[in-house]
């Protein structure tokens, strides 16, 4: 073969493996906001009530349960991922993930089968929570291993287009769905549909998968390595590293578990139905446009000024919009948009600030634990936290903590960064770095 068409076939494989891994995020937030776009359709076809904030609140339950699963499948594929390859941890993860897309969307009602209703329901969204809590943190280690120093969070944007672009399709399918069938059609059938699509793009997803390449940095400085993927070793060698993942992530994931989950609830209650969807078509359209731009501006300025500009965005744009949401249109766009285009842009920069911030033999288990266990506190709480305290009057109290945790986490940011990731180009896969060596010791 001559250099030229080695070098073709390297770089299409490089394509179809950043594909692979984006696509995987795609699909993760696709199911992920299907679940709460479309709780107030099914709530009440697995928890009967005579109030319908009651069968939310225990269709947001399930959500919880699902959260909860994400650390057990942070640390089980995060071993996975360290032991035996980031490839095999990707696959299991979708596998799981599509199994239980399937499941809830051909799961019969409370009417049909009673308690084992909710209880498929239940078993479903746990395996998504596991497959979830593993995912993440493997794509995204995936992803900066993949990157060139230089164009980090310029792929780490593709990532959060990719989340955008599954919720861009959740919702207008929600938009197309509802202005169809109606609220009752919605309730009786409509709502399988996007399980069942999520099912579909799982298995398509599985064979692309298939044909990923193992990351250079996972064959040449993980592969052999007695320590890989070792509990032991993260929770005692890394701890300080450990703390600021947790901090870092616990700001996103309030935001999360929020704007994704219960802002939307709340525009449906609000807002003409099927208006909500619109919202949210229009919101990640722009998310889509601005993204990589976003991106390329990140690894420009550097990511310390990049999560200042950020992060005071937010603060001055994002509680106001939330305390004041009603049912106007662009109210609505405003409301939404404030938190997902602050989620988009950590999101970006977080294979960037969190890849480097663990060696490569313990990256994705290091990684995967706190994350996966930050996201199932705040994120399987938050919905629920926000939809009470909404129905109680005290949404300014709740949004007041949200203000300190992304406080908290963007001080997280700012230590990571400047102790790991210098503005200068640095080259962060080679092994026996300063600060690693340092808490190794």
């Amino acid at each position: 073969m001559t250099l030229s068409g080695a070098r073709g076939d390297s770089a299409s494989l490089h394509r179809r493996s950043l594909l692979a891994t984006v696509f995987g995020n795609f699909v993760e937030y696709f199911d992920w906001l299907a679940f709460g776009l479309f709780a107030p359709y099914f709530a009440a076809e697995f928890f009967p009530s005579s109030n319908p904030v009651t069968s939310l609140l225990g269709a947001f339950a399930v959500f919880a349960v699902g959260m909860f699963l994400r650390p057990v499948g942070g640390v089980v594929l995060g071993i996975v991922a360290d032991r035996r390859g980031r490839k095999p941890a990707l696959m299991l993860s979708i596998a799981l993930m599509a199994a239980g897309s399937t499941v809830i969307a051909v799961c019969p009602t409370y009417e049909q089968i009673g308690i084992a209703a909710p209880l498929l329901l239940l078993a479903a969204r746990a395996a998504q929570g596991f497959s979830s809590g593993g995912e993440w943190p493997a794509a995204v280690i995936y992803l900066r291993e993949l990157a060139p120093e230089n164009k980090q969070v310029r792929y780490g944007s593709l990532f959060s287009l990719s989340a955008a672009s599954g919720a861009f399709v959740a919702s207008l399918l929600g938009g197309v769905l509802s202005a169809w069938l109606g609220p009752q059609g919605m309730a009786e059938w409509g709502w399988r549909v996007p399980f069942l699509l999520g099912a579909i793009f799982g298995v398509a997803l599985l064979i692309a998968r298939n044909r990923l390449a193992e990351t250079p940095v996972f064959q040449r400085e993980v592969r052999g390595k007695e320590s890989r993927g070792s509990m032991r070793r993260v929770l005692t060698s890394y701890r300080r590293q450990v703390l600021l993942v947790v901090l870092f992530v616990a700001g996103l994931t309030a935001v999360i578990g929020i704007w994704t989950t219960a802002v939307p609830a709340m525009g449906h209650r609000l807002a003409p139905p099927g208006q909500m969807f619109w919202v949210i078509v229009v919101v990640t359209s722009i998310t889509v446009l601005v993204q990589v731009p976003l991106g390329m501006l990140a690894d420009r300025v550097g990511v310390p000024r990049f999560l200042a500009f950020t992060n005071i965005g937010f603060l001055l744009i994002g509680p106001y919009t939330y305390l004041t949401i009603d049912g106007d249109f662009l109210t609505l766009v405003l409301a939404y948009g404030s938190g997902v285009i602050y989620m988009g842009c950590l999101t970006a920069v977080s294979p960037k600030v969190l890849g480097a911030i663990f060696p490569p033999e313990q990256r994705t288990l290091g990684v995967g634990l706190p994350h996966s266990l930050t996201t199932a506190i705040l994120g399987g709480l938050t919905p629920s936290l926000a939809t009470y305290t909404d129905q109680q009057g005290a949404s300014g109290w709740f949004m007041a903590g949200v203000v300190v945790t992304v406080l908290v986490g963007w001080g997280a940011a700012v230590v990571a960064t400047s102790r790991y990731v210098p503005d200068r180009a640095l080259v962060t896969d080679l092994p026996a770095r300063p600060e690693h060596a340092r808490a190794a010791a």
